[in-house]
This record gives structure tokens, sequence and C-alpha cells, in this order.
């Protein structure tokens, strides 16, 4: 017996819209991860992106257990002197881009390099309800059912 190695040009990518109003972040990001990569196919190949395309929805309502919003900071320098900011889960979700938060999480479960910057261009994250992927005819993956922990 052989073992099956799927080819770029075999793949077959389908569409999927997950909404994440009141889903737990962690959780959905795992689950974004696993689809972008495609490990959930039988025949996923680790160096071949064999994974969907995801539409993320509602990412400003995602939910944060514990003490998350005040206490995970995120980091940046502006490369001058003295120039380290930084800013709160909380702040940037209240702030002008709130799809950001969902974003960086699955960008940190997917692989370093040049296949997982590839994966990562397959997912679109948007704050509110409306997203321009009509046309693509997305089914819908409900996380939220999936397991009673992944709401809150």
């Amino acid at each position: 017996m052989k073992t099956y190695s799927a080819k770029p040009a075999e793949v077959e990518k389908k569409w999927v819209i997950i909404d994440a109003e009141g889903v737990v972040l962690g959780r959905l990001a795992s689950i974004i991860a696993l689809r972008l990569r495609g490990k959930h196919k039988p025949e996923f190949t680790p160096h071949v992106d064999c994974g969907d395309n995801i539409i993320v929805i509602n990412a400003e309502k995602v939910h944060l257990t514990g003490r998350k919003a005040e206490k995970d900071i995120f980091y940046w320098h502006t490369g001058y002197p003295g120039g380290i900011k930084q800013r709160t889960k909380g702040q940037i979700l209240e702030g002008k881009h709130p799809e950001r938060v969902v974003e960086k999480a699955v960008e940190r479960m997917l692989p370093k390099g040049p296949l997982g910057r590839k994966v990562f261009k397959n997912m679109r994250v948007y704050a509110g309800t409306e997203h321009p992927h009509e046309a693509q005819n997305p089914e819908i993956l409900d996380v939220a059912s999936m397991n009673a922990k992944n709401k809150r």
C-alpha cells in the first residue's frame, strides 16, 4: 500500500462562514486554524495548502474568558528610542479594528514560514455581519454548537 500525497491541483477548497458571536476566542481560533490548514480532510498533506477558505463574521462580539481583556497585552515598537507601545485585548476589541484580535490568535496557531503565510491569506475576518463573499456560496459552520464550552 502506498502513501497518498495530495498535489496542489487536486485539492478541493470550500468556502466556510463562521459566526464568532459569543464564542470563546481560543476555541474559535483553534477550529479556524485546523480548517485553514486542512487537517480535517482525509487527504491532508503537510507540505500542501489543503485547507478551506474561511470567512469570520461578528469578530467584535467574540468572548474572552477570565481577565484576558485586561491582562493580555500586545506590544509593538515604533523604531524610535523609548518607542515601546502596548494595548490590551479589551482595548483592541473596543477600538477601530476589533477583527485583529481574531486574526492574531489564528496567526499564532498556524505554522511559521511560507506555507503558514499562504494559508493565513485564506481567512477573511469582518467585525460586523456584512461580508462581500456571497457569490462563493459559503456553507455555515456553527462553532458554538460543536461543544457546550465553545459559547459563553
